[in-house]
């Protein structure tokens, strides 16, 4: 792997874990929660090949989904990502730890799962190998039964007023939590819906070096469009063909 920056004047030499970090460490000083969307998909923009991403990983898209979660306060994902990918909960090396710790950040970063159904299982990986507690964000018409059950897991559950999760009261109940600096690793309707409410303030896509064809999703669905201009930020590249593209939504 030879990650190297393409927006800048300088022959910058191969970017390491750390350089990835420092690169993409959130500013200082926020005052809201700052949503960064991370995503893969193959160059014809299929975002699975089957029914996970596993295929359109490479060893760059590897590297920066890693620095990003070691520079994030929490992750954000919906439930449907959950099972999908069977996720687990985030974690990270020793050196990871000890690096966050230095730069004023929790060890590890709790996984926040939006959910208007609460619908993740006591039993799933995400709960039961987690060492910091996941928060389900749910509706006020989830089924009490299982709020409860995900409560006696060790779930930290936090219900929403009405009958669905909107993204205003997700990006409270973040900030209610104290998590500013934001990752969020899909799925398509999350980031549609986050996208309709104008809620991303960055999107980074990594371009797999593939073509699949098929009938794959996209990265975002909704049921309207929306149209958000952005800038693009870092451009980055691997010698296996990986292109990694940050876009930033300005708000002046």
């Amino acid at each position: 792997m030879a990650v190297r920056r393409l927006d800048s004047r300088a022959l910058d030499p191969v970017l390491d874990d750390l350089a990835l970090r420092e690169l993409y460490a959130h500013p200082p000083g926020l005052t809201r929660p700052s949503v960064r969307v991370n995503f893969v998909s193959s160059i014809d923009g299929a975002i699975t090949d089957g029914d996970t991403v596993s295929s359109l990983t490479t060893p760059a898209d590897k590297a920066l989904f890693f620095a990003l979660r070691a520079v994030a306060d929490a992750v954000l994902v919906g439930a449907g990502t959950v099972r999908a990918e069977d996720y687990g909960p985030a974690g990270g090396s020793a050196e990871v730890q000890r690096w966050r710790a230095e730069h004023g950040l929790a060890p590890i970063p709790p996984v926040v799962v939006v959910s208007g159904s609460a619908g993740i299982e006591p039993d799933s990986r995400l709960v039961t190998a987690a060492r910091v507690a996941p928060v389900l964000i749910t509706s006020a018409t989830a089924d009490a039964g299982r709020v409860a059950a995900l409560e006696r897991a060790g779930v930290r559950v936090l219900r929403c007023a009405g009958a669905e999760v909107t993204s205003a009261e997700v990006l409270s109940a973040l900030a209610g939590l104290g998590l500013l600096r934001v990752l969020c690793e899909g799925g398509p309707t999350l980031l549609g819906q986050l996208l309709a409410d104008d809620a991303v303030d960055e999107l980074c896509v990594t371009t797999s070096p593939l073509a699949l064809g098929g009938q794959a999703s996209r990265i975002a669905h909704s049921r309207t469009a929306a149209r958000r201009p952005m800038r693009r930020g870092h451009t980055l590249a691997d010698d296996d063909g990986t292109l990694m593209v940050q876009w930033i939504r300005d708000r002046s």
